[in-house]
C-alpha cells in the first residue's frame, strides 16, 4: 500500500507527524511525503520537521505564498506531474488549507482515491476560505477521518455516510507524546513565569485582512493587566505594516515559535487568546481557558463545555474571557491518543473505502498532568507588571516600496 501524504502548512505538519511515525511502526504501508511550500520561512516549516522527527519531504514543490487562487491553482498544477509520476494507492490531505483543497482535487482528477483526516468539521461560515476547502474536500474524498460525532453527523446531514470513520484528533497524538519535551528555557528567555502572562496566536485572513478588526483587536489585548506573549505569522507581521500597526502597552511580540516552544507558552499561560482551531484544542487539553478571536468556531466542543469563549474582536468580551475561572470538569475530548494508528489500520485493510471501519470505544484520558498545568496556570502573579500607557498606535514609519 502506497500513500502520498500532501503538507504544506505548520498544523499539517504536526499531524502527519503522528501518522507517518504509525505508518512506520504499522509496516504496512509505504508512505511518501509531498511538501507544497505553503509554509516555507524555516521557522513555520524546518523546525517542524526537526522538533517532531518527521522525515524530510520525498518532493518539495515550492509554491510559496501568494492570493487563495493563485496559490491553489500552482499547487494543483505541481501536484498532477508528482502525483502521476508517484502513483499512490492513496493521497492522504489534512485539515482546511489551500494545500488540503489542492491535493484532494489533484488526486480526485487522476482518479486516485482521497482520505481526508479531520473531515466533518463545519462553522458555518461560508465566508472564510477554510470553511470552503472543508465542504469541497469531503466531498471528493473517499476515506472521511472524523475527529468528532459533531463532525460525522455534519457529514451525516450532508448526505455523505459512506467511508466515514470516527478516529478521534491526532494532534492528541502528538502533544501527549510531546509534553515531557515541552521547551520551558522560552519562559525565562521571555522573562515572563507561570499564570502571569498571556498567549495569543492571529493569522485568520477575517482577522487581519480586516485592517479596522486588526487594529481593534491588537488595542483590546494591548490593555490586558497582564504582557501577551505574541509569535506573530510572517503573513500577520505583513497586514500590520500594511495597516500601519506596531505593538504597544503589554502586547509583546515576537518570531514565530516552534511545537515544542509554543507547547511550553500554552502550558504555563494564564489564559490563550487564538483564532487558530489547532490552539482551541490544546489549550483544551492543558486545561487552560481559551479565548477565540472569532464570531465562530468548528471546534465546538470547548464552547460546550465552558473552556472556550468566542470573542470575536469584542474588546470587552476579550477582556471578561482571559479573567474568567476556568469550569470545574473537562471531560475528555478528542480521542485517547490511539487516533494515527486507527487511521493506518484503516488505509492498510485497503478497498473498498465505502466500508467504515467499526467505531472505537471511548478510553479515559489521563488528565493528572493537566490538572497540575490547570493549577499552576490559574496562581496569579503576586505583583501583576505595571500597565503601561498607550495600546496600539499608527506607525510613522515610511512604508517601503513593494
Amino acid at each position: 500500500m502506497k500513500i502520498a501524504n500532501i503538507v504544506g502548512a505548520r498544523p499539517q505538519f504536526i499531524k502527519a507527524a503522528a501518522v507517518c511515525a504509525a505508518a512506520r511502526a504499522d509496516g504496512r504501508i509505504q508512505d511518501y511525503l509531498i511538501h507544497t511550500g505553503q509554509h516555507y520561512d524555516a521557522d513555520m516549516s524546518d523546525i517542524f520537521f526537526t522538533q517532531l522527527g518527521l522525515p524530510r519531504p520525498d518532493v518539495e514543490l515550492g509554491i510559496g505564498s501568494g492570493p487563495h487562487g493563485q496559490q491553489t491553482g500552482q499547487m494543483m498544477m505541481a501536484l498532477e506531474g508528482t502525483l502521476s509520476d508517484l502513483a499512490p494507492d492513496v493521497t492522504l490531505v489534512y485539515g482546511d488549507t489551500n494545500t488540503t483543497l489542492a491535493g484532494a482535487l489533484t488526486a480526485q482528477r487522476l482518479g486516485i482515491p482521497v482520505a481526508h483526516v479531520e473531515a466533518g468539521l463545519r462553522s458555518f461560515n461560508r465566508t472564510m476560505p477554510e470553511e470552503i476547502n472543508r465542504i469541497v474536500t469531503d466531498r471528493v474524498s473517499s476515506i472521511l477521518f472524523c475527529p468528532t460525532k459533531a463532525s460525522v453527523e455534519n457529514l451525516e446531514r450532508e448526505g455523505i455516510a459512506a467511508g466515514v470513520n470516527l478516529v478521534g484528533d491526532v494532534m492528541v497524538d502528538v502533544m501527549r507524546g510531546s509534553v515531557t519535551w515541552a521547551r520551558m528555557g522560552i519562559l525565562g528567555d521571555l522573562g515572563v513565569r507561570t499564570g502571569g502572562f498571556y498567549l495569543m496566536t492571529l493569522h485568520r485572513a477575517g482577522n487581519t485582512d480586516d485592517h479596522e478588526r486588526l487594529e481593534t483587536i491588537l488595542k483590546a489585548v494591548a490593555k490586558l493587566p497582564h504582557p501577551v506573549v505574541f509569535p506573530a505569522h510572517p503573513r500577520t507581521r505583513n497586514k500590520m505594516s500594511e495597516a500601519g500597526l506596531e505593538p504597544e502597552g503589554n502586547l509583546r511580540m515576537i518570531e514565530p515559535v516552534g511545537y515544542l516552544e509554543s507547547l511550553a507558552l500554552q502550558m504555563h499561560a494564564r489564559a490563550i487568546l487564538t483564532d487558530s482551531g489547532g490552539v482551541q484544542k490544546e489549550a483544551y487539553w492543558l486545561g487552560v481557558p481559551c479565548v477565540t478571536l472569532r464570531d465562530d468556531t468548528e471546534w465546538v466542543e470547548t464552547i460546550e463545555t465552558g473552556w472556550n469563549l468566542l470573542a470575536g474582536a469584542d474588546p470587552e468580551l476579550i477582556a471578561a474571557g482571559v479573567e474568567r475561572f476556568p469550569p470545574e470538569e473537562r471531560p475528555p475530548l478528542y480521542g485517547d491518543g490511539s487516533t494515527a494508528r486507527l487511521i493506518v489500520e484503516r488505509l492498510a485493510a485497503g478497498p473498498p473505502w465505502g466500508e467504515s471501519m467499526p467505531k472505537p470505544k471511548p478510553v479515559p484520558v489521563r488528565r493528572a498532568a493537566a490538572r497540575a498545568v490547570a493549577a499552576a496556570a490559574t496562581k496569579a502573579s503576586a505583583k501583576p507588571p505595571p500597565k503601561k500607557k498607550g495600546a496600539v498606535k499608527k506607525s510613522t514609519k515610511k512604508k517601503a516600496s513593494k
